[in-house]
């Protein structure tokens, strides 16, 4: 009897010692849009860093469509084991639950926050084709020729479609709406002129903009942004309070177990307050900011009443 209370007390104590730690296999980190984008980039940035810190690799798996939409119910669905992560832009955890008649997820009752990673800076570019040069000089242009002009977006119900909206609204001016499945193909037509206006990432766009083959005009932050110092907001150019941002941030599976989250938190939070991490992404158009668990799930609570009261100004649905 004494033997056999030894024998259990041993177990004990070794058990949870012995068990596996997490990770024990590589992470699945899903990006709801193509490659090439700002989502994708801060991705396979941020994933590399993670994988090296974890000692298992961060897979990026590419799931374009509805807006980030199908991206986002994949994760919703997977496993709650830590092992599938989402990148998950503004337009998954606030702009979807006004603007869809059904997402398909709940971005409250389905997922768990983990940290916020970044904002993606964004700008608004033109093709240089057009032949303007400021905001003023593309409102007249489409004041002239209403409906002529193709916005294009990252997909339906993204921030750089809001942002599009929220343009045509606040300056009284109509335009075409193109919507992609990301921001790679969007750019695309935007260089070959099959469509001719886009708010887009600085990430995306930047090395364009170097090359001078897409022409900035504005940026929707109510500050300059530092890569493009020379750029004026769309406050100074002329709508008074127009603001826009595009912060991203790790979601996991709602059920995931808490020690698995803070491990990832604990990780993120190393990862993005590293001098050579935030260099990289402050020269890529992102400012980087980790939060902890709940102040990430506190920005997804402020988010989703002021985008939606942007998605409800606007009229815009989608069943």
């Amino acid at each position: 009897m004494v033997r056999c209370c030894v024998v259990l007390l041993m177990w004990l104590a070794i058990g949870p010692a012995a068990a596996d730690p997490y990770p024990v296999r590589p992470v699945r980190m899903v990006v709801p849009f193509t490659p090439a984008g700002a989502t994708d980039v801060l991705a396979r940035l941020v994933g590399d860093a993670l994988g090296k810190r974890v000692g298992q690799p961060v897979i990026i798996e590419n799931r374009p469509g509805a807006g980030g939409n199908i991206g986002a119910r994949i994760v919703a669905k997977a496993p709650p084991d830590g092992y599938t992560l989402i990148m998950a832009p503004t337009s998954i955890y606030a702009i979807a639950m006004t603007l869809y008649a059904q997402p398909g997820y709940d971005v409250v009752r389905d997922f768990v926050p983990v940290s916020s990673v970044a904002n993606a800076l964004h700008v608004l570019v033109v093709n240089p084709a057009v032949g303007v040069g400021t905001v003023k000089d593309l409102l007249a242009l489409a004041r002239q020729r209403p409906g002529d002009l193709n916005v294009a977006s990252q997909g339906t119900g993204t921030v750089s479609h809001l942002e599009a909206v929220m343009l045509q609204q606040m300056a009284g001016i109509q335009m075409e709406h193109i919507p992609y499945k990301g921001s790679a193909p969007a750019v695309l037509d935007l260089l070959a002129g099959r469509v001719q206006v886009m708010f887009d990432s600085v990430a995306s766009t930047l090395p364009h903009i170097r090359a001078e083959k897409l022409k900035p005009i504005a940026v929707p932050t109510l500050q300059r942004v530092s890569v493009l110092p020379g750029i004026p907001t769309l406050d100074e150019s002329g709508l008074t309070g127009y603001r826009a941002e595009s912060w991203l941030g790790i979601l996991v599976p709602a059920g995931t177990p808490r020690p698995v989250v803070d491990r990832l938190n604990r990780e993120l939070v190393a990862i993005l307050a590293d001098p050579h991490m935030r260099q990289l992404l402050t020269e890529r158009g992102f400012e980087p900011q980790s939060s902890t668990p709940e102040q990430f799930a506190e920005r997804i609570r402020e988010e989703l009443v002021s985008w939606g009261k942007v998605v409800k100004a606007s009229g815009a649905t989608v069943e």
